[in-house]
């Protein structure tokens, strides 16, 4: 399970690391791509989240 927190919180870093560059850029398409890859890895921290939360509930454990 904790392998999956740390999992879980380089996605979450990455997302807001993908947002910040796309706020910065200056050029459309990179801005575009940044955005759509801040979205991609909020969507893969969401499904390991919910994994862990499914795992949390299965076995008793408390998260982290």
């Amino acid at each position: 399970m904790k392998d999956m927190q740390v999992q879980l919180e380089k996605l979450r870093a990455e997302a807001a690391d993908c947002a910040r560059v796309a706020k910065l850029a200056t050029d459309e398409a990179k801005r575009e791509l940044f955005t759509k890859l801040s979205e991609h890895f909020s969507v893969l921290a969401s499904e390991v989240q919910k994994a862990i939360d499914k795992v949390s509930v299965e076995t008793g454990q408390k998260p982290g």
